[in-house]
């Protein structure tokens, strides 16, 4: 698989997000039948006997639907894995990966070269996911295939960076795929992203907020409920800056105007118990406004692609506009 070969068959040139605790098998396979990338991350799936599980599961799953319908209309899928230094975990994930061979494989919270010589070697893509222009060259220079950036207005651990200012940049030096996410939640978002560089674009709240998603009903009804000014950004909880919901937060007890400092950062996937730590404190980025109701992931997808061919009509009609002005 080459950089760009499967954008093509792509419904619309979005990736459901790889989102801790939200995203599992049916949501991957969902999003793969629906036509665009489906991932999930490693550590949802614990202990290790739970990733060969999932991964057994989402692989016959895709088996299956290629015989159920064209294999040019099926995304392919991506496993989300933690490289950071803390993850005792890292050389399972890889022996797994070794033997289903996702086609892409997203390194996040670390390095992707730990990751380079398994993917590569069965035809992958590494595509690393960077907040900063200095981590994005440092994964250039390590080889990756892409570049996943994270953007401020990201759900979960967001960035710092308009999205248009860094896939700017990073178009300066990098010519490979580029994956941007941040406060997308439609395809009129995803319009402009691509017009502004980005090959791919990274959804995670909108689709916390399907039928698919392993998120509790009452996450997904909050979803609905609650616009951009009901997220805060801290780094009180993990350790790393990230988007949270106030309602989850207050009803946890906490104040979201006064949270906690920073602790030490630790993503252990062989950590069976800090799963349950952040079942009812949930996270949205600040596209959360776009969400109407929790519809299946089919119907979302659908959606995606009407915005996007709308906003295509427009930009080209004002394209032309400018054309016969200037003529």
């Amino acid at each position: 698989m080459t950089s760009h070969d499967f954008l093509a068959r792509l419904k619309v040139p979005v990736v459901s997000a790889p989102m801790f605790l939200i995203s599992g098998p049916q949501l991957v396979v969902a999003a793969c039948r629906a036509g665009i990338v489906g991932a999930f991350p490693t550590p949802n799936a614990r202990p290790i006997e739970a990733l060969d599980l999932w991964m057994r599961e989402i692989t016959e799953a895709l088996a299956r639907a290629r015989d159920e319908q064209a294999a040019e209309t099926i995304g392919p899928w991506c496993a989300n894995l933690v490289t950071h230094s803390s993850n005792t975990r890292l050389a399972d994930d890889l022996r797994l990966i070794a033997q289903y061979q996702p086609p892409i494989v997203v390194t996040a919270l670390g390095s992707p070269k730990p990751a380079m010589q398994t993917v590569h070697g069965y035809g992958g893509l590494v595509i690393a996911d960077v907040t900063n222009l200095t981590l994005a060259r440092k994964a250039v220079a390590a080889g990756a295939d892409g570049l996943a950036c994270i953007c401020t207005g990201a759900g979960g651990h967001t960035g710092s960076l308009s999205p248009f200012a860094f896939v700017s940049a990073v178009r300066e030096f990098f010519d490979g795929l580029v994956i941007v996410g941040g406060g997308i939640t439609d395809g009129w978002g995803v319009a402009g992203a691509v017009a502004s560089g980005a090959d791919l674009i990274y959804m995670g709240t909108r689709f916390i907020a399907t039928q698919e998603s392993m998120a509790d009903a009452a996450y997904k009804q909050m979803l609905v409920d609650c616009t951009v000014d009901d997220i805060v950004v801290s780094a009180g909880l993990t350790g790393t800056p990230a988007s949270w919901l106030k309602p989850s937060l207050r009803a946890r007890g906490m104040d979201p105007d006064n949270l906690p400092a920073a602790p030490p950062r630790s993503y252990d996937s062989n950590d069976v118990d800090k799963p349950s730590k952040w079942r009812d404190i949930w996270a949205a980025g600040q596209g959360v406004g776009a969400i109407k109701a929790v519809d299946t992931v089919d119907t979302v997808v659908k959606q995606l692609q009407a915005e996007y061919a709308s906003a295509g009509q427009r930009f080209s009609s004002k394209l032309q506009g400018k054309i016969h002005h200037g003529s």
